[in-house]
């Protein structure tokens, strides 16, 4: 059985268990424990990031490279078009999907867990003792965006570089929000790697609220505020939503 290291809230090993759970694929997870887990994972792979699959004695790092593995070994349902107008679109969309998209969540995400207790607690380990739990409402002020110029160095970015994500993430959706309006994909008349790319990195702008998805109940339908709950782009999460409801599978 296919075997895919992972992290559950990782936004790129999403990418990979929707392609997987499209195609009708028989896999097993295998959460890294962040540190010493990675250690691990480091000695089998070489290196300690996330998605890394184990097809038999094969290893395969970076959810691109697992995904272009899956459609050479695995012909069922493919996500990468044949035609080559398409296939080069899709391959484009997931290349900005994974460089764009992907960062610039993350960045709103941080940027958004002094505004947003649930966010905060949301993110918290279940096993968290309670008085751990209330310090992450004391220490709100200093996750707060006016703090990143502090805390920024640590992480390789600052306060203004959230508001450029931000920025950049608005016009993301009201470009995806275009496009979608007329088309149920964003390439062909199936879903390809374009969609699942997009619909997964999206992950920390607003959480999905699907029984495939294994994080937190705190966090499911959570967002970041002027994003995910700003009314222009519904149609989008609406769009996403499908795509969990038809393309997802539930353990």
């Amino acid at each position: 059985m296919l075997e895919l290291y992972q992290f559950e809230l990782s936004h790129y090993s999403e990418k990979v268990r929707f392609v997987l759970d499209y195609k009708e694929l028989p896999y097993r997870k295998i959460e890294v424990l962040p540190g010493l887990g990675q250690l691990d994972l480091y000695r089998i792979s070489g290196q300690r990031q996330v998605p890394v699959l184990k097809d038999g004695g094969t290893i395969i790092a970076d959810s691109t490279a697992i995904i272009q593995h899956l459609e050479q070994e695995y012909s069922t349902r493919p996500v990468i078009p044949t035609d080559s107008p398409q296939q080069g679109l899709c391959l484009l969309m997931e290349e900005w999907a994974d460089a764009s998209i992907g960062l610039n969540a993350r960045k709103v995400l941080l940027g958004s867990l002094g505004q947003n207790a649930a966010l905060r607690q949301g993110l918290l380990p279940p096993d968290t003792p309670e008085v751990l739990r209330s310090l992450t409402d004391s220490m709100a002020e200093f996750l707060s965006p006016d703090r990143w110029g502090w805390l920024g160095s640590g992480v390789g970015f600052s306060a203004g570089d959230i508001d450029h994500a931000h920025r950049d993430l608005r016009q993301n959706l009201e470009a995806l929000c275009l496009i979608l309006k007329e088309q149920p994909f964003l390439v062909a008349d199936t879903p390809t790697l374009a969609d699942f790319a997009v619909a997964s990195l999206m992950m920390y702008v607003k959480f999905p609220d699907h029984p495939a998805v294994k994080i937190p109940e705190a966090l499911k339908g959570q967002g970041v505020q002027g994003l995910a709950d700003d009314p222009h782009f519904a149609a989008f999460f609406t769009w996403r939503d499908r795509l969990y409801t038809n393309y997802r599978r539930s353990d």
